[in-house]
């Protein structure tokens, strides 16, 4: 297990940008941190896009004017990605 000390606070902005991140990553649009290779797995990155969807519906009226911004913003920058990618 990895030091504590080492790993980054928790917030509702670093959890929505980390499932993000996973999105990209089987988007084949960023390298998994593991390995380093892009790999695209599209079932893979709508399903953590569905996560993302349901985690803004589940917290309607309970985020601040930011984390509604921050988790609008990146829901339409990913179906945006998405649909280019599958050719939808």
């Amino acid at each position: 297990m990895g030091d504590k000390e080492s790993l980054p606070s928790i917030d509702f902005a670093t959890f929505v940008l980390s499932l993000s991140h996973s999105v990209l990553m089987h988007l084949g649009e960023a390298p998994d941190p593991e390995t380093n290779l892009r790999k695209a797995d599209l079932s893979l990155a709508r399903q953590n896009l569905d996560i993302l969807v349901l985690l803004e519906e589940k917290t309607k009226g309970n985020l601040s004017g930011d984390e509604e911004r921050l988790i609008a913003q990146i829901l339409f920058d990913l179906n945006t990605r998405l649909s280019e990618t599958s050719g939808k």
